[in-house]
């Protein structure tokens, strides 16, 4: 039985929303499992109390030991949770359709109960008050594990009739043939995924036709606008070249990147019920977040705390430079400028001004060595780098922060993602007041591509082995670096 129409199967069993639940509730897919999880703990837990206590009660009639029941009921569940989880039983399809996986759950709470039995015996446990309770204990817990599995079927299906279920947001590009074959529902059930856009890529011209690239570009935009969590890739696996050229193409996104079997290997998994909730099925992981969330809240730490207090510290100089700019030149203090942020998003990043002209559209000149353009106050800014002071506070706005790739104009952008290969991954971190390529002496002008080149691969470097401890190796380099006076 193919998984597609097993998919087809469950959507019928589950037709008709359920009035009980209404379509405003939301809840995560990712809470599923932990909700599961939790539920599962609190029963064994539970069970292994009240069954001890039942036991006691009907037997002998007195109830001794619930600290040492509850103890054992902590151990098994955690125990039970481990194993199941290990098993996938927790995964949002057998929790969809939890029937022909009871015997699976059945079998793990009958060998805990057995290991936990051997183990009081082991070290000399009353048969009275401790052994013969198991019975009762591991039989409570079945029923109430297999009751609150069935109850949370319902309720599974309950909400995804109702849509109230949310995946995360995904863009799905691929070939016609395979996306006639997916489903919202599939995607939801399966793989926790809501889609946000599709996106259809014909290559029937070529891997690297205009229609190809446009297509890809168009998935790249719709993630943004949509503010999309990952790119669901569904192609033929044999279409080698065309899978390589949509990797190359998704780089310029931050997003990570996944390859969903086709469906030939859909239908070959899907023909065992088994794999279905494995490993097995799950997308192939083509490009990951560069940063985990964990890692970009310590970033985001670092960089506030810093900024407030440099800016704290530096307000004096701030208004001194602020009022020389004035007195030396007409024009405005501070010079904005778009540029590319990251995920590619565009953002004004601030800058003292430094020069007399304010160039911000389709083509940019980049200042060079004996530049006329600069201001007397302008020199002396951009030699000791005070001019990108401002950008403090693009660090506490949160488009930019105090390391990473330094951002270019965006005509620079346009010209270099053409250029130089792997450009646009610079984007997949925030860019930087400094970088581990400015620390290394390539700052200033490049005027030839392989001096952006150069630069580009130190960035590359810099995202691929990031650390807190690097960030701040590279922000006590830069003190130093600005001595040099290499800029201009």
């Amino acid at each position: 039985m193919f998984l597609s129409r097993r998919m087809s199967d469950n959507t019928e069993r589950s037709a008709g929303p359920r009035a009980w639940i209404s379509p405003l509730f939301k809840i995560s897919y990712q809470n599923i499992e932990i909700s599961a999880v939790l539920i599962d703990i609190l029963l064994i837990v539970f069970a292994s109390v009240a069954g001890a206590a039942i036991y006691q009660y009907t037997w002998l009639d007195e109830i001794v030991g619930a600290n040492v029941f509850l103890g054992i009921g902590v151990t098994s569940s955690f125990i039970c949770i481990y194993v199941m989880h290990a098993r996938g039983l927790y995964r949002f399809p057998v929790l969809l359709n939890p029937v022909p996986y009871l015997a699976a759950i059945f079998t793990v709470l009958t060998l805990v109960g057995l290991s936990v039995t051997a183990a009081l015996l082991f070290m000399g446990g009353d048969d009275d008050y401790l052994l013969k309770p198991m019975v009762a204990i591991v039989l409570l817990q079945i029923a109430l594990l297999f009751s609150a599995r069935w109850l949370m079927g319902n309720v599974m299906h309950a909400l995804v009739s109702t849509d109230s279920l949310v995946g995360r947001r995904v863009v799905t590009i691929g070939e016609p043939s395979e996306l006639l074959r997916l489903s919202a529902t599939f995607l939801l059930r399966y793989f926790g995924l809501t889609e946000v856009s599709r996106v259809a890529v014909a290559a029937n011209r070529g891997c690297r036709s205009a229609d190809v690239l446009v297509s890809l570009d168009h998935a790249l935009a719709a993630a943004r606008e949509q503010g999309a969590e990952e790119f669901l890739v569904a192609f033929r696996w044999s279409s080698q070249e065309l899978l390589e050229t949509v990797r190359e193409r998704l780089r310029a996104s931050p997003l990570p990147v996944r390859l969903l079997p086709d469906h030939t290997v859909r239908t070959v998994l899907g023909q065992h019920a088994s794999s279905i909730g494995t490993d097995e099925m799950q997308p192939v992981q083509v490009q990951r977040a560069p940063l985990s969330p964990y890692e970009r809240a310590i970033k985001r730490t670092l960089d506030i705390a810093f900024a407030l207090v440099a800016i704290g510290m530096l307000s004096p100089l701030l208004a001194i430079v602020a009022i020389a700019i004035k007195l030396d030149s007409e024009g405005p203090t501070i010079f904005r400028q778009r540029r590319n942020g990251f995920g590619g998003n565009e953002f004004t990043i601030f800058k003292f001004r430094t020069m007399r002209v304010l160039e911000d559209g389709p083509t940019v000149t980049q200042a060079c060595r004996g530049d006329l353009r600069v201001t007397r106050v302008g020199q002396f800014l951009r030699r000791s780098s005070i001019d990108e002071l401002p950008q403090l506070f693009n660090v506490l706005n949160g488009d930019m922060s105090l390391v990473g790739p330094r951002p270019h104009a965006l005509a620079h952008d346009n010209e270099y993602k053409y250029h130089i290969a792997n450009y646009a991954f610079r984007h997949h971190v925030k860019p930087g007041i400094t970088g581990w390529a400015q620390v290394n002496g390539l700052r200033g002008e490049t005027g030839r591509i392989e001096q952006m080149a150069e630069r580009v691969k130190h960035d590359l470097w810099y995202i691929n082995n990031w650390s807190l401890r690097f960030d701040i190796n590279i922000l006590l380099r830069t003190c130093f670096e600005v001595l040099r006076s290499r800029a201009y």
